[in-house]
């Protein structure tokens, strides 16, 4: 995903997860907060558009996986991850975030937690990103 795709979804923090609710017929992003899952509204033009390069994302099983991203710091990292995996992950930010900006343990144990993605990741060929990309909403 480039940038200019992340910046179309305009999500408020660098961590989310895309996958399609088959009840809703739609996109759903949700990103971790220290309240719990939050959802945003999702310009679907935008994640057509993201699909279109990464076909692997139209073979996503509804319900169950989803994208999970991560881009925090100067991560990019983009996991096909069961749905469980990403709100293990909102669970751990809930469970350790402390005060205005989460406090030292929170970030160690998101750091450990996609470590552990890492080590059980498959890794599959992306194409190469476009050379002209807009934002559609």
């Amino acid at each position: 995903m480039s940038e200019v795709q992340w910046e179309c979804f305009s999500l408020p923090i660098q961590l989310a997860f895309f996958y399609r609710d088959s009840s809703a017929n739609k996109v759903v992003v949700l990103y971790p907060s220290p309240g719990g899952a939050t959802e945003s509204l999702l310009p679907i033009s935008s994640w057509e558009n993201v699909v279109s390069e990464n076909s692997i994302l139209a073979e996503m099983q509804p319900d169950v996986e989803a994208l999970l991203v991560n881009r925090l710091n100067e991560s990019r990292q983009y996991y096909l991850a069961s749905i469980d995996v990403c709100y293990e992950l909102v669970g751990l930010i809930r469970m350790h975030w402390r005060g205005f900006g989460g406090g030292d343990q929170v970030w160690q144990e998101i750091a450990q937690f996609f470590r552990r993605l890492d080590e059980t990741a498959i890794t599959v060929p992306t194409p190469l990103p476009p050379e002209t990309e807009v934002c559609r909403a």
